[in-house]
């Protein structure tokens, strides 16, 4: 956790700038590396669907999401992805499961810490 869900990317640009969103995102948010995910979700465009950034995490500051928005919107118009629809999906710690167990109920590790 955190999922940074791209959809509608072709996947080899998704691939080469992956590792500067990742090392960005985690210092933006103060979180590890080694905890943000990111997936390439398959559509089909169907009609009027945009290229689309769906950033999975719990509430941040606002200055930090506008931040998070900004950066993956400046990595992705670098190869040429523009009109970038990024949006967030708030997760709440209290509805967020591991192992059948809310995660507010886990035992707090490096990790899930943020």
């Amino acid at each position: 956790m955190p999922f940074l869900r791209f959809k509608g990317f072709n996947k080899s640009i998704i691939e080469q700038v992956s590792p500067s969103i990742i090392e960005q995102f985690s210092n933006i948010v103060d979180i590890p590396k080694e905890i943000v995910k990111i997936e390439l979700l398959h559509v089909d465009q169907i009609a009027n669907s945009p290229l689309s950034v769906e950033i999975y995490m719990f509430q941040r500051e606002q200055e930090i999401h506008d931040a998070v928005a900004a950066m993956i919107h400046a990595k992705v118009s670098e190869y040429g992805c523009h009109r970038v629809h990024i949006f967030y999906v708030i997760l709440s710690p209290s509805l967020y499961y591991k192992e059948g167990k809310p995660l507010n109920a886990l035992p707090k590790t490096a990790s899930s810490a943020k």
